[in-house]
């Protein structure tokens, strides 16, 4: 897996050693990427942004962020092997000043309080399995963590059949392989 655009493209990531973490396929970090910077719909900008980067796992979708101008990078991972992983990650590409990791379960309710500003882009790479994605979001809505104008990006499994919060706006869907990504914002 490697860094496919920005100051640090063709720059590899360490992957996880188990098979508890997902990795972000490089073809759907791609493609994504291509539909953030391209698309007249969503007119996003990475240069200093701030990204809430939810289930890090290693670190590939934020660290990308980083390599294309975002300004800081907070991720939450709590789970101890990949987290290490993360750290070397974010340690190999000098990015230690632009991050900030939370080892902690973001459903806590005090976890996304820990966090301060508000974010332009929230990935959400949750485990497949997992079903409290209503509660996650109506916490961020609470919190009010996303900048008026930001994004939520949800990455799913393509046959999973989330309910969303009512006022959400899905701007763009897309199918890859057994993966969907949603584009919204509140």
């Amino acid at each position: 897996m490697r860094i496919i655009g920005g100051e640090k493209k063709g720059g590899k990531i360490i992957l996880p050693y188990d098979k508890n973490t997902r990795p972000l396929k490089d073809i759907l970090k791609e493609s994504l990427f291509n539909i953030l910077t391209h698309s007249n719909i969503l007119k996003f900008k990475f240069k200093n942004s701030n990204i809430l980067d939810l289930f890090s796992g290693v670190g590939s979708f934020g660290i990308e962020c980083l390599s294309r101008g975002a300004n800081k990078v907070v991720f939450f991972e709590n789970y101890k092997k990949t987290s290490k992983i993360l750290k070397k990650n974010i340690s190999i590409f000098k990015y230690k000043n632009k991050s900030e990791i939370f080892e902690k379960d973001i459903y806590e309710k005090s976890s996304l309080l820990s966090i301060n500003g508000k974010f332009n882009l929230i990935f959400m790479d949750l485990p497949f399995k997992e079903k409290r994605i209503l509660d996650l979001l109506e916490m961020i809505k609470k919190h009010k963590i996303l900048d008026k104008n930001g994004l939520v990006i949800l990455h799913r499994h393509v046959e999973t059949k989330d309910v969303l919060p009512t006022d959400i706006n899905i701007l763009i869907e897309k199918k890859y392989g057994k993966s969907k990504v949603i584009i919204a914002k509140f």
